[in-house]
């Protein structure tokens, strides 16, 4: 089965699942078979992301940076919005507003601006520092806002991973500050805010709603900004472009967080963002195929370190 497919599969899953739990059901149990599963979701959520910079790559070849991110937001959300409709899911509490503002400025509109801004000057190497960066960022936004508290081993791995998977996306841009680095820093923090505050409000409503009334809250900003960037930034419709688009509007901006949310609501915060590690690296192999960059001899060593730190952190008691 190919990612695409089973990242369709695994949603279809996640929305049934919530629907149960509309209908009052109970909560599915955390047995190993359940964390398991937690762990495939938030994994197929980070192969979703993964193809996501490439995507911008390609997008960014017929559409400038503010048309593709409003756009995609605006796709993403007549998606999400005709999911809600269709199952008649009741508008949330006013209790969790704030909280999906939250997701709905990190996840949905400032990661995607800041990191597209940055895809402007930066290679797709370079810009993976970011997502190296974020498991370890996620935590960190974790402990303080849920008082999530990781075993001391748990923090180790996650620092070693996230080392690791810095100094090799550094040493690929040959370790120079940009303007890119400013935006990409800003993407990383307002990013894990949304990831955390998303992760927290997953298991109180089902994962895939979470996203959805966010993408949907986004929608009185996203269509006229998508109507003001469209009148001042040339389009040329391409293949690639067009692919591009689609890809981040439904893989990346809707379907990858609705298995990644569900996926952190099984299994916890900080476990789920350690999955991230392996990101950077995915990411450049995209890119080799994709996008037709080299391919360092460090990367099968990073992955081998990174893969590790994976595993320490997903077997680690906090």
């Amino acid at each position: 089965m190919s990612t695409e497919n089973s990242a369709t599969a695994a949603t279809g899953i996640a929305v049934a699942e919530s629907a149960a739990l509309a209908q009052g059901a109970a909560p599915i149990p955390l047995t190993p078979k359940a964390t398991r599963g937690g762990t495939v979701l938030a994994a197929l959520g980070v192969t979703a992301f993964s193809l996501t910079f490439p995507a911008t790559a390609w997008g960014l070849e017929g559409f400038g940076p503010r048309s593709l991110v409003t756009v995609r937001s605006v796709l993403a959300a007549v998606i999400a919005g005709s999911c809600l409709l269709a199952l008649r899911v009741p508008v949330p509490e006013r209790r969790h507003r704030a909280g999906l503002a939250v997701v709905g400025a990190g996840v949905v509109l400032g990661f995607p601006l800041l990191t597209t801004l940055a895809l402007e000057t930066a290679t797709t190497a370079h810009s993976a520092v970011v997502v190296g960066l974020l498991p370890l960022t996620t935590a960190l936004f974790s402990a303080l806002r849920t008082g999530a508290r990781p075993s001391r081993g748990f923090w180790i791995a996650a620092c070693a991973g996230a080392a690791a998977v810095i100094a090799f996306t550094v040493q690929q841009s040959g370790g120079t500050l940009t303007t890119a680095d400013l935006y990409l820093f800003g993407a990383l923090l307002i990013c894990a805010a949304g990831y955390t505050e998303g992760g927290r409000l997953a298991r109180v409503m089902p994962g895939w709603q979470v996203i959805a009334w966010a993408l949907v809250m986004c929608l009185p900003l996203a269509v006229p900004g998508a109507a003001v960037a469209l009148s001042h930034e040339p389009v040329h419709l391409t293949g690639h472009a067009v692919a591009g688009l689609l890809w981040v509007a439904v893989g990346s901006q809707f379907a990858g967080l609705v298995v990644w949310y569900r996926g952190m609501a099984v299994i916890g915060i900080p476990k789920a963002s350690q999955l991230q590690l392996a990101q950077p690296l995915l990411t450049l192999v995209w890119s080799v195929f994709l996008l037709g960059e080299d391919l360092s001899p460090a990367a099968p060593l990073t992955a081998a370190a990174v893969l590790v730190c994976i595993a320490v952190t997903q077997r680690s008691r906090g």
